[in-house]
């Protein structure tokens, strides 16, 4: 099945059946056993592991979680886009996204409490191969699948966390 069939069948679905459209996402569950290296783990077998920088006890031996912060922006842009384009019945050959961020360690350190403990800012590039499109119709979609990506649409509006401590 192609990304425009499954894309219009999913939406099709879904307009039928709104209440079946809300859900609670599949739980990342961290175990650190020792120093700063975690192990996450789903309930559908995914494993991934990370680290901290050197710099702050870690031994930088795996992505840090704000790496794959970006990353997830990254590759759910990078999809969000060519799921875009399908629909739309355009041909691209290839698409890059590169994410990245600033922030201010004093933050994640608590040194400032004025200072936020995650980025600062955040951009995204976006670089269209293989296609005639104009950078209007790029721009268009590209501005279409940060807003649509989950993960950039988290990032840019205040979602709440509650905390629960487990016995």
């Amino acid at each position: 099945m192609s990304i425009a069939d499954a894309v219009a069948r999913a939406s099709a679905y879904l307009t039928d059946h709104p209440d079946e459209a809300r859900y609670r996402d599949s739980a990342a569950t961290a175990t650190i056993a020792a120093g700063l290296v975690a192990t996450v783990t789903g309930p559908g077998g995914e494993r991934l592991t990370t680290d901290m920088p050197a710099g702050i006890g870690g031994t930088a031996t795996a992505p840090s979680p704000g790496f794959l912060m970006r990353a997830a922006a990254a590759s759910c842009v990078a999809s969000l886009i060519a799921i875009r384009a399908a629909t739309l019945g355009a041909i691209v050959g290839g698409i890059e996204v590169t994410v990245d961020s600033e922030s201010d360690d004093r933050g994640i350190l608590g040194l400032d409490d004025s200072i936020p403990a995650g980025a600062l800012s955040v951009k995204a590039a976006v670089r269209f191969t293989g296609t005639d499109l104009d950078a209007e119709w790029q721009r268009d979609v590209a501005a279409w699948a940060v807003a649509h990506c989950p993960v950039t649409e988290s990032l840019t509006r205040s979602v709440p966390l509650d905390v629960e401590l487990l016995a």
